[in-house]
């Protein structure tokens, strides 16, 4: 039996956050449990002055798109392993208008980023599906959404523990990562947080999944 191609790679584009996101690479299709914390995640950034975020693993580039899109004054850089991609993102941020002037960095989780670059907000939606719950998942994502922005080792683990362990160099003061997960990786992400003098909170999706964590240095977490 054959499998059909993803709806959203015949139609060539999706809606995000009001954002009009093509899909000309094929890169990992934007999925509601990541509009619904991203959402979330920009009424957080509208109470900084000229914050600067960091859309990492950033595939379409929907994340930082929906964030240009509603914050005003912001800086957005985006990261990405896949060069082509690259190219799908600065399509769909030229679809936005004159907003701002984003950075683009190929880059292996914080590789590829300069020494130096620090943000307030690290969104990130890695890799994080495990070989081991392949029930999960559909037969068209298997068969078309590329296996490398789905997939990682250690149960779906390694690249939140990559992301998180980089964390503290590449925040600034009172910054935060928000970053999507499985249900199975809430304790992981805890306890990693705690190794490295951080608080983690983890939060449900709209559909009653806990699908998500907003990392923070442990003196903000005191002031909230």
């Amino acid at each position: 039996m054959s499998i059909s191609p993803p709806d959203a790679y015949e139609i060539g584009w999706v809606p995000f956050l009001g954002a009009h996101i093509q899909l000309d690479s094929r890169p990992l299709i934007p999925r509601a449990e990541t509009e619904w914390w991203t959402e979330k995640a920009i009424e957080e950034i509208k109470r900084r002055p000229r914050p600067r975020v960091l859309d990492i693993f950033a595939g379409s580039g929907c994340v930082g798109c929906a964030v240009l899109l509603h914050v005003a004054n912001v800086q957005v850089d985006f990261a990405e392993i896949d060069e082509k991609h690259l190219l799908t993102i600065k399509k769909n941020i030229a679809r936005l208008g004159p907003l701002s002037t984003p950075d683009f960095y190929l880059s292996d989780v914080y590789n590829g980023l300069p020494e130096d670059a620090q943000y307030d907000f690290i969104l990130a939606n890695p890799p994080y599906l495990s070989e081991t719950r392949l029930d999960r998942i559909e037969a068209s994502v298997l068969a078309y959404e590329p296996r490398s922005a789905l997939m990682a080792d250690d149960d779906g683990f390694a690249l939140i523990e990559k992301t998180i362990r980089g964390a503290p160099k590449r925040l600034l003061p009172h910054g935060q990562l928000w970053i999507e997960h499985e249900p199975e990786h809430a304790e992981r992400i805890q306890r990693l947080a705690a190794e490295l003098g951080l608080i983690a909170s983890t939060h449900r999706d709209q559909y009653g999944a806990i699908r998500y964590s907003v990392i923070l240095h442990t003196e903000v977490h005191k002031k909230v």
